[in-house]
């Protein structure tokens, strides 16, 4: 799968935003442009809360995001500065006393700065990081569903080689070592695709940049939104752009003032075919579980993504 930029820290806007509103305005930022944006990749941002592989006991794991967030008093002190106009830069945080605790297997995201040893929040003030997710665990369980750590294997969502045409498969964990992805399904942000239903869920992984969008706007803001509003590739939540030198930047929908989620996506709407041949694997996947589910659907195609059922 091809590689593409990480999620590992808050992306900025392709706009300049003013501070405590979500509308954006019509200036490209100076990072967009330090970065090259006019020569990046424009791909659809998924709408799904992101995950990372990496390594855990020894082998590929799939990690849950989980921010280190400030206590109460902390986050008045420091909202009270934000309220007073002053530098964010110039905020003083202890490190050790201000967060919240988190797990001992929790780490620091990569790309965020470090002082003492310890690290520092964003300038949000938060301090963006990662959990294992452990087999069978119930507070990660919609993202331990698309993982199973015996067979080294996960659940992802990529384009198949046929143009046009979505494939769900399984992916050794290997392949995806230190990438993020979105996790996205019927129990994730209110489910906008439409997938599984409360009976049976469905989720799956999607790599970030999978899916690269083939008839971009120009950056002219008038133009993005004629795009996202009149054309079938634009019922998309945002585009992230993967620039030349590693950084991504993003436009959601809100940032324009625009509606989302869609009753139909353009995700949603693109045919899918499984390929999951489980004699590959030489364990036995749980009745209940989505590898057993999609193994007995192997080279069945749908019409339209949401319309994946699985036999009663």
């Amino acid at each position: 799968m091809r590689r593409r930029g990480a999620v590992q820290r808050k992306v900025p806007c392709l706009f300049v935003t003013e501070p405590f509103k979500v509308l954006a305005t019509e200036a490209i930022t100076g990072k967009a442009l330090e970065a090259d944006i006019y020569n990046a990749i424009p791909t659809e941002k998924v709408d799904g809360t992101c995950c990372y592989v990496t390594t855990y006991k020894g082998q590929p794991y799939l990690w849950a995001r989980l921010d280190r967030k400030p206590n109460k008093q902390a986050e008045k002190r420091f909202k009270r500065f934000l309220y007073s106009l002053e530098d964010c830069k110039e905020f003083v945080w202890n490190v050790e006393e201000d967060f919240k605790p988190v797990p001992d297997t929790w780490i620091p995201a990569k790309d965020i700065e470090f002082c003492n040893g310890n690290p520092l929040p964003d300038e949000n003030g938060h301090m963006p990081g990662w959990v294992p997710v452990e087999k069978n665990s119930k507070q990660y369980c919609w993202h331990s569903s698309v993982v199973n750590y015996e067979a080294e294997i996960a659940l992802v969502l990529k384009h198949h080689a046929d143009p046009g045409l979505l494939e769900i498969s399984p992916v050794p964990l290997s392949e995806i070592l230190e990438q993020t992805l979105e996790l996205i399904g019927t129990n994730i942000n209110a489910n906008p695709y439409g997938l599984g239903s409360k009976k049976q869920p469905v989720h799956l992984l999607v790599p970030h940049g999978a899916f690269e969008i083939k008839n971009p706007p120009t950056l002219k803001q008038t133009d993005i939104v004629s795009w996202f509003e009149g054309c079938s590739e634009g019922k998309v939540e945002g585009i992230v752009w993967h620039c030349r030198d590693g950084c991504l930047i993003k436009l959601h929908r809100h940032h324009l003032g625009l509606q989302w989620p869609l009753a139909e996506t353009y995700l949603n709407s693109q045919p899918v075919v499984i390929s999951f041949n489980r004699t590959k694997y030489d364990c036995d996947f749980e009745p209940k579980s989505l590898f057993h589910h999609f193994s007995n659907l192997d080279g069945q195609r749908f019409d339209r993504l949401k319309d994946i059922k699985f036999d009663a």
